[in-house]
């Protein structure tokens, strides 16, 4: 039945019995009696036929979803069983927030490809959040707090953003001794109302609220803010793994050192999540299990910064 399911959306694909025979090298009437049985099998007539053209019956327009959802599956559970006696091949297909793509998933891809070299990759960095029960994508990395969904979810490290400002800035503005007094400094931050979870938040401070700092530039992009704040700009709040070269070279100051700058209440992570049943499972995993390998634990941007949880 499965192969009679392969051919039904064959022929919906080409329009015509001849089509799929001559691609298969097969008879007509062979792919006819496919059509048939399938047919007989479901108890339904699949296609309108006529000695033009091929067109779907209701219940082949009804049908060909499901069809389509059966071959992927089964695709699938031939990609897994592939997996377990042989060397990892196919295609992954990813997505990945544009700043943290670029910076830590694009390098851990290749060195993902270098390992599997009969893999390959489909990779989008952009920060459009992408509907995984609608579309064919394996992995998907997503940032913060993940809502309630049916999605397979693993984390790959916690989100820690520290309060950084550059060493010219602090010169001609001074330090603030404690995160109320960002209050009185020029803090960069995000376009979006209200803030997203953790963004200037303190553990005690505010009430565990946002602060509402103010300062002279307001940007939806991240990587803005960090350019601004390295040009002396003013005070920026934003994840470790953005910041921590920046630190290491001494292009910026973390402020508040030794203070976490998110409240226990609070657990954004980094996370790779996938669809249960149409993701390619055991290709999937392999490529999380490799993230985290690349990663680390702790994960190597917060391990030069000397934070362990």
């Amino acid at each position: 039945m499965f192969d009679a399911i392969q051919i039904f959306l064959e022929v919906h694909a080409a329009g015509s019995l001849s089509g799929v025979a001559k691609k298969r090298d097969v008879a007509v009437s062979s792919i006819s009696r496919k059509i048939d049985a399938l047919e007989a099998e479901l108890g339904m007539k699949l296609f309108h036929r006529s000695s033009r053209r091929l067109l779907l019956t209701d219940s082949g327009e009804q049908f060909l979803p499901r069809a389509k959802t059966i071959a992927a599956e089964l695709d699938d559970a031939r990609q897994a069983m592939s997996a377990l006696n042989a060397d990892p091949r196919g295609l992954l297909t990813i997505t990945a927030p544009a700043a943290f793509g670029r910076r830590h998933v694009g390098p851990a891809v290749a060195s993902f490809l270098n390992r599997y070299p009969l893999m390959e990759v489909d990779l989008h960095i952009s920060d459009q959040i992408v509907d995984l029960s609608t579309q064919r994508v394996d992995i998907a990395i997503r940032m913060g707090i993940l809502p309630d969904s049916d999605l397979v979810a693993t984390t790959l490290a916690p989100l820690h953003r520290l309060t950084c400002a550059s060493p010219a800035y602090l010169a001609h503005h001074g330090y603030p001794a404690a995160p109320q007094d960002l209050l009185q400094h020029n803090c960069l931050t995000g376009a979006a109302s209200p803030p997203p979870a953790g963004w200037w938040i303190y553990p005690g401070v505010n009430k565990e609220m946002a602060l509402p700092v103010r300062g002279s530039l307001r940007c939806s992009d991240t990587e803005t803010l960090l350019q601004a704040a390295l040009a002396g700009t003013g005070i920026i709040h934003l994840a470790s793994w953005m910041v921590f070269e920046h630190i290491e070279s001494g292009q910026l100051i973390s402020l508040f050192p030794g203070t976490s700058s998110i409240p226990t209440k609070i657990r954004p992570g980094i996370h790779a999540v996938r669809m249960p049943g149409r993701s390619h499972a055991a290709k999937a995993q392999l490529f999380i299990a490799h993230l985290r390998s690349v990663f680390g634990d702790p994960v190597y941007w917060d391990r030069v910064l000397g934070i362990e949880v």
